[in-house]
């Protein structure tokens, strides 16, 4: 799950004098993971349908042209934010806990993980709101999929039957989804700390074989 952006690079420069409003210039060339970063940072704030080339330039201190250097289009730029955010998902979750031994624990160690991976708690609400999009909808069957298969073995693993495992899996993702979907119907703010700390121990005590 993708991590929240650090602060893009010459974002602190001082404004040259009578240059007050204009985004502060770059001394080095975007990447190709800088725009998309970018894009993802954009989502999370306003929605896939807010990622434009021109507001993201302008965010970024750069003329289009250093878009164009990258990407052909602004599809190929949104293609580019949701399999950055699908691959460091698999890269950061799934290859820290692989090294967790107890199924138990590990399983404890993604809940907690996942609980505190705001920004991505974030932008996967953004994209369950655009799901008709064509760039959208592969994604999310794809980390769907993928997190629905991990659970499931990680539940295997603590001793369950298949069925079992792949209920209690779904069960598992369902009050993940479940309460991002909550929040957006009930536009609620983000929980009080301690009032979530205890949500999400309820959930493992639950949810984890004992």
């Amino acid at each position: 799950m993708a991590r929240s952006a650090a602060k893009p690079p010459g974002s602190d420069a001082a404004a040259a004098p009578g240059d007050a409003g204009k985004p502060p210039e770059r001394t080095g060339r975007l990447s190709a993971e800088d725009w998309a970063q970018a894009a993802l940072d954009l989502i999370a704030e306003q929605g896939v349908a807010a990622v434009a080339v021109e507001p993201l330039a302008r965010r970024l201190g750069v003329t289009k042209g250093s878009f164009y250097w990258h990407f052909p289009s602004r599809e190929a730029l949104l293609q580019a934010a949701l399999e950055r955010w699908e691959n460091v998902e698999q890269e950061a979750v799934f290859g820290t806990l692989e090294r967790v031994p107890d199924p138990r624990e590990r399983l404890r160690a993604l809940f907690q993980m996942v609980a505190h991976e705001y920004q991505s708690h974030v932008i996967y609400s953004a994209l369950l709101k655009a799901l008709d999009h064509p760039a959208v909808q592969p994604v999310i069957d794809r980390v769907s999929k993928r997190r629905l298969d991990y659970l499931t073995a990680s539940f295997r693993q603590t001793g369950l039957g298949r069925e079992d495992a792949l209920h209690r899996a779904r069960l598992t993702y369902s009050a993940y989804v479940g309460f991002l979907q909550l929040n957006l119907q009930l536009h609620q703010a983000r929980m009080p700390q301690e009032e979530f700390e205890a949500y999400v121990e309820h959930l493992a005590r639950t949810l984890v074989p004992a």
